[in-house]
């Protein structure tokens, strides 16, 4: 689907994904992940929530609440790669913050505020970096996870290495 504006060619993809999952438990969410998928950045821009909003019959509202609520929705572009740094309590304590701070500094992300966004990308739109409150992992922490694979007892030389194979055009 395009960035911004749904063309005539991926309306139906949508229109189909949407009659798919009207009227079943969970159909927003599925409908919802299936268009994320389909972007080529990974994200929901406002005219896919617009046409899944009417075309599931709900208001707008709804499905922005759900699309904001998951940690999984972007609402952004998003970058080839990703690097999700969990923040969760036990992370945190054994060197997530470090973690985080050191995968912006290599990507080169200025200006990221953890208290005020959960995600940045870079500006050629390589690699995108964000916080979870947790995976769920605690006794593998600290966790990051990239390009959806989960890595843990995480470290700073660890994740170095992983940016750098990616910047290679390896697999972290």
């Amino acid at each position: 689907m395009s960035s911004t504006v749904l063309t005539k060619a991926e309306l139906p993809l949508l229109d189909t994904l949407i009659e798919a999952q009207r009227g079943k438990p969970g159909g927003l969410l599925g409908v919802l992940e299936a268009a994320q998928e389909a972007e080529r950045l990974r994200y929901l821009p406002e005219s896919v929530l617009r046409r899944v909003a009417e075309g599931m019959g709900v208001p707008l509202s709804q499905v922005y609440s759900v699309a904001t609520f998951y940690s999984f929705f972007n609402l952004k572009p998003q970058g080839l790669h990703s690097i999700v740094v969990c923040r969760g309590t036990a992370c945190h304590t054994r060197g997530s913050l470090e973690l985080l701070e050191t995968s912006l500094r290599k990507l080169g992300i200025e200006g990221f505020r953890e208290d005020e966004e959960n995600s940045a990308t870079t500006i050629d739109g390589f690699c995108s970096v964000r916080t979870v409150a947790c995976f769920g992992q605690c006794a593998l922490a600290p966790v990051v996870q990239i390009d959806g694979t989960i890595c843990s007892r995480m470290t700073v030389g660890k994740l170095t290495a992983a940016v750098l194979k990616l910047r290679k055009g390896g697999r972290a």
